[in-house]
């Protein structure tokens, strides 16, 4: 396995971590949550198990240094989906990459900047994931989803439950929820990370495949 390279990402020049497989069959970009980033030790270890399945990863800082200092930018959900809109255009015009099907992985607020991203991207998102998301604040963009929609929470996260199974209502894409047990909102607890992966990478097999 190659170690991740840092690039440096779109018009804002976000800090971020690349790593292409060999022969990958997709790309998985991540959307942190809030207080988290690039070296999320939660996200690398999902990201590396992904790679290991065919998939490239992106792992990047959806603000800038002193964007962050502004609490208020770590919940603008908006700004947090322009960031991902921007990336996946670099995506798209990167050596290696470019042809390969776009996922987006989100966890707590990135999740919902995910999805709002992938509303405004339609079919140029092939599929999105969502760990301990909060995929409501999304709002009315959920309805614009195409992308094939899986939200994992975890038995332990009650009002995440219910906010997942909120939102799940207003997505007419393909879309499922999986409850991983005896799992809280960060997936701490001994095995609850691998059942993660295990659905993440179920779910973007199935869904992402490179098109000669």
């Amino acid at each position: 396995m190659s170690d991740p390279v840092p690039v440096q990402v779109g018009p804002n020049r976000l800090k971020a971590l690349l790593d292409v497989p060999e022969k990958p069959v997709g790309l998985v970009i991540f959307a942190h949550g809030s207080g988290s980033g690039r070296l999320s030790p939660r996200n690398n270890h999902v990201a590396a198990a992904l790679r290991r399945l065919g998939l490239a990863t992106l792992l990047l800082d959806l603000l800038t240094p002193d964007e962050e200092r502004d609490r208020a930018n770590v919940f603008d959900i908006q700004l947090l989906a322009t960031r991902l809109v921007e990336a996946t255009d670099w995506v798209d015009a990167a050596a290696r990459i470019d042809t390969l099907p776009v996922g987006y992985f989100g966890s707590s607020t990135g999740a919902g900047a995910a999805l709002v991203a992938a509303a405004h991207l339609g079919d140029r998102i092939g599929a999105v994931v969502s760990r301990g998301g909060r995929p409501d604040l999304a709002g009315p963009a959920l309805a614009d989803v195409r992308a094939p929609t899986l939200l994992i929470v975890g038995s332990l996260d009650g009002p995440v439950i219910d906010m997942n199974k909120a939102a799940a209502r207003h997505l007419r894409c393909v879309k499922e929820i999986t409850i991983v047990e005896g799992a809280g909102h960060l997936f701490e607890e001994p095995g609850t990370l691998d059942e993660v992966i295990r659905h993440a990478g179920r779910w973007f097999l199935a869904h992402l495949s490179a098109e000669e």
